[in-house]
C-alpha cells in the first residue's frame, strides 16, 4: 500500500502552530478544574474538531497536469463553477471577454495553480469589501488581486483572487516578469472566496454552471 504524506502550505503552518498552543493552553485548566470527565471531553473533542477544520484547510496537494497544455485553460482553484458569462474585463483585458468563475468553500484546497504556462505581464492588488463570494459584485467590490498573463501561444488572459466573509487575506506569490506555468502556485486565499478567470471571446468553454474543478488538474477552456 503506498502511504500519501498530507502536507501543508506554508501559509498554514504559523497559524496551526499557535492554535495549538492556544487550544493546549484552553483545555488544560478545563481538565484540571472543570469535573465531571463529560464537560472536559466535550470541550477537547470541540477543540480537536476546530483544529482538524483548519488543519483539512491548509492542505496542499502537489499536482503535476498530465493533459494537453498548449492553448488550455486550466482552473485556478479547487470548487464550484458559479458563473460563466460574458462581461467586459477593463483592467488587463480592456475588452470583451468570457468570465469563468470558481468559488471555494472552507472545506476545499486554497492554494491557487497558474492557468496557463506563459509570462506574468500584470499583477495589482485592491482593496475593497468582503462581500459574499457568491455575488456578482464580488469581482469588482471585493479584496482582490489580478494577474494578467501573456500565453506562450499569444493570447492573453486574466486571472482574479477574490476575497469573501471569511476571508480576510489574499496571497499573491506571481509578479510582473515571473514565467507562469500550470504546476506552480500563484497565490493563496484563507477561507473562502473566489477565483475569476477571463479568457478572449473567442474561447470554447469546456465547463458549466455546477461542475467540480480541481486546481492544476481541469481544463476550463480552450483559447482559439
Amino acid at each position: 500500500m503506498r502511504i500519501h504524506r498530507v502536507k501543508i502550505h506554508r501559509e498554514g503552518t504559523n497559524i496551526l502552530i499557535l492554535l495549538f498552543i492556544v487550544l493546549v493552553a484552553l483545555n488544560v485548566p478545563v481538565w484540571l478544574f472543570m469535573p465531571p470527565v463529560a464537560i472536559p471531553a466535550v470541550f477537547s473533542a470541540i477543540s480537536l474538531t476546530v483544529y482538524l477544520f483548519v488543519f483539512n484547510f491548509f492542505r496542499c496537494p502537489v499536482r503535476h497536469y498530465r493533459g494537453e497544455r498548449a492553448d488550455h485553460v486550466i482552473s485556478s482553484a479547487d470548487g464550484r463553477v458559479v458563473a460563466v458569462e460574458h462581461v467586459y474585463e477593463d483592467e488587463y483585458l480592456k475588452g470583451e471577454s468570457i468570465m469563468i468563475s470558481v468559488f471555494m468553500s472552507p472545506l476545499n484546497v486554497h492554494a491557487n495553480w497558474f492557468p496557463v504556462d506563459g509570462t506574468v505581464e500584470y499583477v495589482k492588488h485592491h482593496r475593497g469589501r468582503f462581500l459574499s463570494a457568491y455575488l456578482p459584485k464580488a469581482s469588482v467590490e471585493n479584496e482582490r488581486s489580478t494577474i494578467g498573463i501573456a500565453t506562450d501561444g499569444g493570447f492573453r488572459i486574466t486571472v482574479r483572487q477574490i476575497a469573501g466573509a471569511m476571508a480576510r487575506r489574499i496571497v499573491t506569490y506571481a509578479r510582473r516578469g515571473d514565467s507562469a506555468s500550470i504546476d506552480y502556485h500563484l497565490g493563496f486565499i484563507k477561507f473562502g472566496s473566489r477565483v475569476d478567470i477571463y479568457v478572449p471571446v473567442t474561447s470554447e468553454v469546456l465547463v458549466r454552471i455546477g461542475d467540480l474543478t480541481r486546481g492544476g488538474i481541469t481544463p476550463l477552456a480552450l483559447l482559439k
